[in-house]
């Protein structure tokens, strides 16, 4: 939850930075060093406690050579016979600047006190070269600074290593601007007197922490001169990233490897096993030997070893040194960097605040709908990801289904003029046959039957909408012998005719499965609608939380109204069996009407011309020619598209808009947009974190 607090507050913050490092990149390109600044300044404010910022991390085990690579990127020497910078992470930011100088702080954890994180704050130095003596009274004094133990006893117990970040800027005319964190190298044996097992799962849950961030890219170092699969950082890398996509690995010492090993390391870098997707490097540290030697020059030495030295000589040069290996860094943190900020919206800690935001969803919800309706699917990009929101054409396939349905199979006996050819033949469900009904001598075809639902259940809506009925054909033969009966049993005095109560006893009979095949046409419907409803809250609200609530509130709404429509489907029904149909619904009518009359008025307009003193006139056979051409398809899709629009105003989809948001209270738009308590509650927690983002939110503002 107090991740969730976070970026609630986070949001604009996180607008600009996306707004930020888009314009860059698209204006100076992928590897700019704007870009890779913005990103510096939000780790020198604490933001990288805060969020996965992205980021290179070294890793390794302590005797991997990780830090002669340290030492190889910063073209600086690191102090090695105190061990003081394998106790805390190290950020080292490269930029290039007209004067060499190196600006050297802390940034404290984000879990330490205040009085702690006052004490590091005010902590710096400047220097303008970072020689090995300047380095090691520099480390020392870090050490003291973090409260780590050092060479000189306390009465105090300390700890040995530290969640605080060392940085460290070096500028200079030939500096490339690059950015990497080094943390302590894993171990497995503890040092008498300064490492304990306790710290040897401190620094392996240090280290996991900064590579379990989605957005670091890992930089894991090997020794060359070891097999791969025995070493725990690659195993520990896997953990954290299984698909091998954010992790690089390095070797080093390969002046080490024994003569005869060395096609298993050329195998990998040339990706031909242990392939990853940002595949391989090698680098060549100098000995200790070497070390010794006060006008080393260490790139030169590399680059002679792997000019001349088989078969380290044959591989890409894109793969090999320090240098190159820089340049690599690079352009994977800049590629990083674009990729993985992300879109966030506004916050929503006041009323007005949640009215906006749900306001803002319903009014795109309302654009999905008015394009669903009018089928006009090019005009937003949600149909092509959902096909559920294309529902003009699924209720229009289902209502041709319907009014199919109903003229073949609605009859319980069927008229033969009326059936179609081969109807006997059409694929149907086949059920056991039932008990007959009327006439005993008429059987049913073989049991052959349909179903009244087509379209799968909603769990939503398994009590609302009425079960799918397995229904018997029309009888095929015996509505002669079952007239003759109905008639003999409702024979009275007539003379030369009948009963005109015959005709509703018959007509009852005849339509016993239009309730069924009609309620499974509607329940169909209203399924097809609530499913389009709930895909359309998921592709208008990014927030999961905010969707569900909105969900269930909308929901018994949504019900009264499905509710409604199945009653009003069985009133009709009750209207057409009863003795005398009746409408009561002028309202609708009158609306239906007016569809009708504005599109038969649309059509007469495109062939009206003008005809001197008469105005605009029509030829009366052109007229005639708007209805009588239409097939009976072209004229149903037409005339469902009005009753659609005449219905319109009491349709389920029309229920979440703009003005039903309005008419919220305060207490049910926090309860539906609101933030939860208990983030309320961790807000009194985060003003270290709004702290920094504020500082962040003034690195980031600007060209």
């Amino acid at each position: 939850m107090l991740q969730n607090s976070f970026n609630i507050f986070f949001t604009c913050f996180c607008f600009v930075v996306e707004a930020a490092l888009v314009r860059m990149s698209e204006r100076y390109g992928l590897g700019d060093t704007a870009m890779l600044e913005k990103v510096d300044k939000l780790f020198a404010c604490g933001v990288g406690d805060l969020v996965n910022l992205p980021q290179i991390v070294v890793v390794g085990d302590q005797s991997s050579g990780k830090s002669s690579v340290l030492e190889g990127l910063i073209k600086k020497p690191i102090p090695r016979d105190s061990g003081l910078c394998t106790r805390f992470a190290t950020q080292i930011v490269f930029r290039r600047a007209v004067e060499e100088r190196v600006v050297v702080s802390i940034v404290p954890s984000l879990e330490s006190s205040q009085e702690h994180r006052q004490s590091i704050e005010t902590w710096g130095r400047e220097v303008a070269d970072l020689d090995t003596n300047t380095f090691s009274k520099i480390m020392q004094e870090v050490c003291e600074s973090m409260g780590l133990i050092g060479e000189e006893t306390t009465a105090t117990p300390r700890p040995t290593f530290s969640d605080d970040v060392l940085r460290l800027e070096i500028s200079g005319p030939s500096q490339e601007h690059l950015s990497v964190i080094d943390v302590p190298g894993i171990f497995k044996i503890p040092t008498e007197g300064l490492t304990t097992k306790a710290d040897i799962d401190l620094v392996r849950c240090m280290v996991r922490s900064y590579m379990e961030n989605p957005r670091s890219v890992m930089l894991t170092v090997i020794p060359a001169n070891v097999d791969v699969a025995t070493q725990e950082i690659i195993e520990l890398a896997t953990d954290a990233d299984p698909s091998g996509g954010r992790t690089l690995g390095v070797f080093t010492k390969p002046d080490l490897v024994d003569r005869g090993a060395e096609p298993a390391v050329v195998s990998i870098l040339n990706g031909h096993s242990r392939v990853m997707k940002l595949g391989w490097h090698i680098i060549r540290n100098p000995g200790q030997r070497e070390l010794q030697d006060v006008h080393l020059d260490r790139d030169q030495l590399e680059s002679i070893f792997f000019r001349s030295q088989p078969p380290w000589d044959g591989i890409d040069e894109a793969k090999v040194g320090i240098d190159s290996l820089r340049c690599r860094l690079k352009d994977i943190l800049s590629s990083l960097i674009k990729k993985e900020f992300p879109k966030v919206g506004p916050e929503r800690e006041s009323s007005p605040d949640q009215m906006a935001y749900l306001t803002g969803i319903a009014t795109e919800y309302q654009r999905l709908v008015s394009f669903a309706l009018c089928a006009n699917h090019g005009a937003h990009e949600a149909f092509e990801k959902y096909p559920s929101l294309r529902l003009a054409p699924a209720i229009v396939a289902r209502m041709k289904a319907f009014s199919e349905d109903m003229a073949t199979y609605g009859a319980t006996y069927a008229f033969k003029t009326k059936m179609p050819e081969g109807w006997k033949n059409l694929p149907l469900t086949v059920l056991e046959d039932e008990e007959n009904i009327g006439v005993a001598e008429v059987s049913l075809e073989g049991g052959r039957r349909f179903d009244s639902r087509v379209v799968d259940d909603h769990e939503d809506l398994v009590d609302i909408v009425p079960p799918v009925q397995s229904l018997p054909l029309p009888r095929s033969d015996g509505i002669h012998a079952w007239l003759r009966q109905v008639f003999q049993g409702n024979r009275g005095f007539e003379l030369g005719t009948f009963n005109p109560s015959i005709l509703g006893t018959t007509m009852r009979k005849q339509c016993s499965k239009w309730c069924d095949v009609s309620l499974g046409f509607v329940g169909d419907v209203i399924t097809l609608v609530h499913r389009f409803v709930e895909t359309a809250l998921d592709a208008t609200c990014p927030d999961q939380a905010v969707r569900q609530r909105l969900g269930s509130k909308l929901s018994e709404e949504l019900l009264a109204r499905y509710q409604t429509a199945i009653a009003r489907s069985k009133f009709l029904l009750e209207v057409e069996h009863s003795d005398i149909p009746i409408t009561m619904n002028h309202y609708f009518n009158d609306n239906l009407q007016k569809c009708r009359q504005e599109n038969h008025n649309s059509k007469l307009k495109g062939m009206a011309f003008h005809n001197g003193s008469h105005g605009m006139v029509v030829r009366l056979e052109r007229a005639m020619e708007t209805s009588h051409n239409m097939s009976n398809e072209e004229y149903a899709i037409e005339d469902i598209h009005h009753i659609l629009c005449a219905y319109y105003k009491d349709s389920p989809l029309a229920l979440f808009s703009p003005v039903y948001i309005s008419r919220l209270s305060a207490d049910v738009l926090q309860q539906v947009a609101g933030e939860a308590t208990t983030v309320k509650r961790s807000r009194t927690r985060l003003h270290k974190e709004i702290a920094s983002l504020t500082e962040a939110m003034k690195n980031l503002i600007g060209p």
